[in-house]
């Protein structure tokens, strides 16, 4: 029987539960249909297309793991906000695979939404940041801050990514790599290089 007071959000509910169940990469509306229990065309009273269900998706993900890594920084600035937004973020990726995969999404052009949720997520990072000494705060975009906001992404998600996909089959405890990846980093944004001269390229060769 078709579920009652279908609408668009509740076919979001169950697109990011198939999400997690088969990955975000499989999600498909054959399968949201299954899950809400009516016919394929009849998702399209709700949605317009599979791209923009995933859209909806990537926003949902981002505006929860933003609820999810503002709490657990509580304010706190350096490498106490790092230790506690890296946990949460893990703990999301680890808790919600399918969705945490449709954050790397980025917003188009206009996406208001879209764009607002993955702000937030910055605003967490660059208050991190700022316990650094990177000239980060909610409103600035400085070189440093840009470069050391992009590290840190690219850290935690590869190691989440690696994890998810079992790929740390090495005899050690994860758990303690990644302490060890977030002390590093701390290490790392304590001792940030300054910004150099612009790096020129090398002479092209002809001949």
């Amino acid at each position: 029987m078709p579920r009652a007071g279908l609408n668009r959000e509740r076919v979001v509910d169950e697109a990011i539960a198939v999400a997690d169940a088969v990955g975000f990469d499989r999600l498909s509306l054959a399968a949201v249909a299954e899950r809400t229990g009516v016919r394929l065309p009849s998702l399209y009273k709700h949605i317009e297309s599979l791209d923009g269900l995933r859209r909806d998706v990537a926003v949902r993900a981002l505006e929860e793991l933003a609820d999810a890594v503002a709490p657990a920084v509580d304010g706190g600035t350096g490498a106490d906000g790092l230790r506690a937004m890296a946990a949460a973020y893990r703990d999301y990726a680890r808790t919600h695979p399918g969705r945490y995969a449709a954050t790397v999404r980025a917003p188009l052009p206009g996406d208001e939404r879209h764009a607002a949720a993955a702000e937030a997520i910055l605003r967490v990072v660059y208050a991190v940041l700022a316990g650094y000494r990177l000239d980060a705060d909610d409103t600035t975009d400085t070189d440093d801050a840009v470069d050391a906001a992009r590290t840190l992404r690219a850290a935690l998600h590869g190691f989440v990514v690696l994890e998810a996909s079992g790929g740390f089959g090495l005899p050690r405890d994860v758990d303690r790599s990644f302490d060890r990846l977030v002390a590093a980093l701390d290490t790392a944004l304590t001792d940030w290089p300054s910004s150099g001269p612009e790096r020129t390229p090398p002479p092209q060769r002809h001949g």
